[in-house]
């Protein structure tokens, strides 16, 4: 039995029993399946095989951002989805328009991470994202384990801060950007002291919503070998 969601789907696309459907669960690969019956409200499958297919990018990579005002972060979320993140973490730092906290911040999450699984059939990608519970900057810092794998960037105008490079097969990347009005100097400083290193995006200040997203073409550029579609 198929959930509502993809009911809806199949009922729009007129889908009839005997129909060939892909389905996928979020947690790596696709199952091939034909539709055995259609109700008004319910749709039964025959699932025959599972395909091993991987659409990621071949680095494992966690947005860190000072979440952007009105609809920006749904867009965020949308297009780091089709790019490849991994995981979205939302913050509240120092300079952050964007406040919420307790059951209006549950139900942001929990619609963010509505749009990173629409955004994961929509693109084909068999893992979906996670969108983590939002976290003020300092508490988040403080859970950084000191020696976990990976790297980690802090997206900067800083002289000097080195340009982001192609990063080796099976790398974890870990990139924190500021809300509107960047991270404050404290903030930075804080950052630097977790094990972040200043990376630079160019000479250009990108938007709240745009530095993210250009983090993750950059590095499907660099890094992902996999196919692409318009």
């Amino acid at each position: 039995m198929l959930p509502a969601a993809t009911v809806r789907h199949v009922q729009v696309l007129r889908l009839q029993p005997g129909d060939a459907i892909t389905l996928f669960d979020g947690s790596g690969g696709e199952w091939r399946a034909c539709i055995a019956q259609m109700g008004r409200s319910s749709v039964t499958v025959r699932v025959s095989e599972h395909l091993a297919i991987s659409r990621e990018l071949s680095v494992e990579v966690t947005l860190a951002l000072g979440m952007p005002t009105n609809d920006r972060m749904d867009s965020v979320v949308e297009k780091a989805t089709e790019l490849g993140v991994a995981v979205i973490q939302p913050l509240l730092c120092e300079r952050s328009v964007l406040r919420l906290g307790g059951e209006r911040g549950d139900k942001k999450v929990a619609h963010w991470q509505a749009v990173a699984t629409a955004a994961s059939e929509q693109c084909g990608r068999t893992r979906v994202p996670r969108v983590q519970p939002v976290r003020s900057l300092p508490a988040w810092l403080a859970t950084l384990p000191a020696d976990a794998a990976g790297r980690r960037h802090l997206l900067s105008l800083r002289d000097g801060a080195p340009r982001i490079a192609p990063a080796p097969p099976a790398e974890r990347l870990l990139f924190l950007s500021g809300p509107e009005g960047g991270l404050s100097e404290a903030e930075e400083q804080a950052a630097m002291q977790a094990g972040f290193e200043p990376t630079s995006l160019g000479a250009r200040v990108l938007r709240a919503d745009t530095a993210p997203l250009a983090v993750m073409a950059a590095l499907g550029a660099l890094a992902d070998t996999g196919p692409h579609h318009a």
